[in-house]
C-alpha cells in the first residue's frame, strides 16, 4: 500500500504563557502545547484522498520529546493509520532547515511513500517553508497553500486561492502538497477512535535508528538563530480621520494604506 504521510507539529497554546531559555528558544516544558490547528486540515485532506482510494494508508510524522504525541493521537483519532516519532536531544534548537533535513530522515524510515501533506505554515515559526525545503531534499514537485486537493492515479490536482486570483496546480507523484487552513474543516473524532488512539503503539526513531549524522541538525548546526529578544511594545492608540467630506476621508484612509503597501 502506498502511504501519505501527514507531517505534524505539537506547537505552544496561541493562549498559554511562554518563557525562552537562556539561549532564546522556548521553554517547551513549561507551556502548554497542542496539534497546531493548521495540521488537522492537513490530516483531514490525507483522509479524504483514503476514502477515494483505499490502497491508501495515512501515518501522521512528528519530531518531539514524548509530549509531541498528544499531536500524534490527535491525528490517529481523527482517522490516521500509524504514527512515527523522531526525537533525540541533538535536535534541540534546531531552525526550519535543519528540521526539515531531520523529518526528511524520519519520512525515508516509512516504505513506499507517494505523498506527504503539511500545514501552509506552523502557529510558532510561521516560516511556511517547511514543503519547499522537503521538496528540494527529495527532488519532488511541491504544490504549496492550496485550498482543494484531489488524486486521479498518480496526478494531483489542487487549488490555491490568493490575493491575484484562484490558481490550478498540478503535479505527479511523489509529491509534497502544504494546506491552508481554508481547506475542508477537519472532522471531529468519535469516542471509540479516541480511546483506540489513546492506546495505540507509536514507534519512535531517534537519530541514530535513522542514521541521521547530528552535525547537521539542532541550534548549533542551524543556518538562523535568536541573537537577542525584546517584549512587544504596548500597542498605541490608532489614527483617527475625522471629517464630514466622504471623499476627502476616503483619499486620506488610502493614503494611509498605500503608505504601508496594504494596497
Amino acid at each position: 500500500m502506498s502511504a501519505i504521510v501527514v507531517l505534524v507539529k505539537h506547537v505552544p497554546d496561541t493562549w498559554s504563557t511562554k518563557s525562552l531559555e537562556s539561549d532564546h528558544t522556548l521553554d517547551r516544558d513549561n507551556t502548554d502545547s497542542i496539534i497546531d490547528e493548521v495540521n488537522e486540515y492537513a490530516v483531514e485532506q490525507a483522509l479524504r484522498l483514503k476514502e477515494a482510494d483505499d490502497s491508501l494508508t495515512v501515518i501522521a510524522a512528528t519530531m518531539g520529546p514524548g509530549a509531541a504525541d498528544e499531536a500524534l493521537r490527535k491525528a490517529l483519532a481523527m482517522g490516521a493509520d500509524d504514527a512515527v516519532r523522531l526525537t533525540d536531544d541533538a535536535l534541540a534548537g534546531s531552525d526550519a532547515i535543519a528540521t526539515a533535513w531531520a523529518l526528511n530522515a524520519l519520512v525515508n524510515s516509512i516504505a513506499d511513500v507517494e505523498l506527504i501533506i503539511t500545514g501552509s505554515a506552523s502557529s510558532d515559526g510561521e516560516t511556511g517553508v517547511m514543503a519547499g525545503l522537503l521538496s528540494e531534499y527529495r527532488q519532488i514537485p511541491a504544490l504549496t497553500a492550496v485550498n482543494e486537493l484531489s488524486k486521479q492515479g498518480s496526478t494531483l490536482t489542487a487549488t490555491r486561492i490568493d490575493a491575484h486570483g484562484t490558481y490550478t496546480l498540478e503535479a505527479s507523484t511523489p509529491a509534497i502538497v502544504s494546506v491552508t487552513d481554508k481547506a475542508d474543516k477537519p472532522r471531529y473524532p468519535n469516542f471509540k477512535k479516541m480511546k483506540a488512539a489513546k492506546a495505540h503503539e507509536i514507534t519512535v526513531h531517534d537519530a541514530a535508528s535513522l542514521g541521521l549524522d547530528t552535525a547537521h541538525v539542532g541550534l548549533a548546526a542551524s543556518a538562523t538563530r535568536v541573537n537577542s529578544v525584546a517584549k512587544k511594545p504596548a500597542r498605541s492608540a490608532g489614527e483617527v480621520i475625522n471629517g464630514t467630506n466622504p471623499q476627502e476621508a476616503a483619499e486620506k484612509i488610502a493614503d494611509f494604506l498605500s503608505a504601508r503597501g496594504l494596497i
